[in-house]
């Protein structure tokens, strides 16, 4: 069972003296490029009707501000010949509130910007409940810490993965593939030095597919080969699973993925 630990940021620190000059290096700039984030999140329970889709453009390495994209036809088609049109509300954020999700049915995402056509498809991938929220003590590196586990039942004799979102000050997430946990009952792991009595932990588990799954893997390993310091440049671009039928080599960021969601929360003791 492979876990992804954390998401970390890129983070800059400027150590400063008595007397300094900030300095802006002149860094190469590319055009930018179309990002989709198109997550299909079905939490149990509800209908999941309500949807959100957000494109937004690559940015200049010293600028902060995510750029909206504004002026794009979005849709997802499914399988059976339903449609789904989202429309856009605000700073590149697209919403259906009519979506139809039903499980193991294959989608289609198709994004029109600027005369360029995107298109990615991907399955609504079912999830098992989360069983119970156990506490311990005995996390990090000290071996004192909260540890914070969420236990579920792993569907035998099925291929599952699995990505667990940890939310409090926060997000914390991690994947799981149950090749050696097949039919068992096992748990995804919280711990960090600041979880403290009295917060409350949020706890998402989703089905991923294989190839998100993957993705995953790959953005981790990149993220955890940069040993040359903030300005290195990652060994390799990590393409999700959109491509552009109008320009190839113009590909975007992002990925379309499809999940079912149990969800629970937790007041730490």
């Amino acid at each position: 069972m492979k876990r992804f630990l954390k998401y970390f940021g890129l983070i800059i620190v400027f150590f400063q003296t008595s007397c300094e000059e900030v300095v802006t290096v002149d860094l190469e700039k590319s055009e930018p490029r179309l990002v989709i984030e198109a997550s299909i999140i079905w939490q149990k329970g509800t209908t999941g009707s309500n949807q959100v889709i957000r494109l937004s453009q690559t940015s200049a390495f010293y600028q902060e501000e995510i750029e909206g994209v504004g002026n794009a036809e979005v849709l997802i088609s499914s399988e059976n010949g339903d449609t789904f049109r989202f429309e856009h509300a605000e700073a590149g954020i697209y919403m259906n509130n009519n979506f139809r999700p039903e499980l193991n049915r294959r989608y289609y995402l198709e994004v029109i910007h600027e005369n360029e056509i995107y298109t990615a498809s991907e399955v609504l991938i079912p999830v098992t409940k989360i069983d119970y929220i156990e506490q311990t003590q005995g996390g990090g590196f000290s071996g004192e810490d909260i540890e914070i586990k969420a236990y579920y039942t792993d569907p035998a004799g099925e291929e599952n993965y699995y990505l667990f979102k940890f939310s409090n000050e926060n997000i914390n997430l991690e994947f799981y593939e149950d090749e050696f946990t097949d039919g068992n009952q096992i748990f995804g792991y919280y711990s960090t030095e600041d979880i403290e009595p009295g917060d409350l932990v949020e706890i998402e588990l989703q089905g991923i597919s294989r190839n998100y799954y993957e993705y995953l893997f790959i953005l981790r390993s990149q993220i955890g080969s940069n040993d040359g310091g903030p300005f290195e440049t990652m060994p390799a671009t990590v393409k999700g699973n959109i491509s552009n039928q109008t320009n190839g080599e113009k590909y975007p960021f992002g990925y379309f993925r499809l999940s079912e969601m149990d969800y629970t929360s937790y007041t730490v003791e």
